[in-house]
């Protein structure tokens, strides 16, 4: 990896389109919400159902999917504890771009270490940070799991699988608990939805409208 030193000739271009004029274009925040919690809990469910609920309302708004991720921007990188928190790294520094550029960004990762979460609301900025935690027991995900991937960690053929192998740190004060395996998929995404909208009012929009 590049030193950060070499890099401090560079000077960023500012935009002559500024932020709050995204923002008012699109008449709302950007925002991130960062889904997190173990693989099976519902956080790719959620964040793409309630993606289509708000694109349907005219929000700008984009899904960061961890699978997705993998494959493309971060398909360089393991599961070691490093690498993981170099995935969660390059997530914050994509979704702290769309967020300037007034994008409601809904990253759904397990990012499974408190740290990392917290270097993420660092890079992205708390005022544009909510942390989502989409809470469901390990046995519900485990019995959702149609892929079979816990059974595979449990014999050892995947290595490092969060929940099994590797440790899931649950947030200890998030903006939001969503408890998945209580309420239908409706039932989630509306609340999920709800915050969303209410936390990316542009009040200044509304009070000079």
């Amino acid at each position: 990896m590049t030193n950060n030193k070499e890099n401090i000739h560079l000077v960023a271009p500012r935009s002559h389109v500024s932020q709050e004029m995204r923002e008012a274009r699109h008449s709302h925040k950007g925002m991130v919400f960062w889904l997190t919690g173990l693989s099976g809990a519902g956080k790719s469910t959620l964040a793409h159902t309630a993606e289509l609920m708000l694109f349907e309302k005219g929000y700008n708004i984009v899904v960061l999917d961890g699978d997705a991720i993998r494959t493309g921007l971060c398909n360089d990188l393991c599961f070691s504890p490093e690498d993981r928190q170099e995935n969660n790294r390059r997530i914050a520094e994509l979704a702290k771009i769309l967020v300037r550029n007034a994008t409601i960004c809904l990253c759904a990762f397990i990012s499974p270490s408190e740290t990392a979460r917290k270097n993420a609301k660092d890079i992205i900025g708390e005022e544009f940070f909510k942390e989502v935690f989409i809470s469901c027991s390990s046995e519900e995900c485990e019995r959702r799991d149609v892929k079979g991937f816990y059974k595979k960690a449990r014999t050892g053929e995947i290595k490092n699988y969060t929940g099994v192998s590797s440790n899931y740190e649950a947030p200890t004060n998030p903006d939001l608990i969503i408890v998945t395996e209580n309420k239908t998929v409706t039932e989630n995404t509306n609340e999920l939805f709800e915050f969303i909208v209410a936390h990316t009012k542009n009040l200044e929009l509304e009070i000079s409208s």
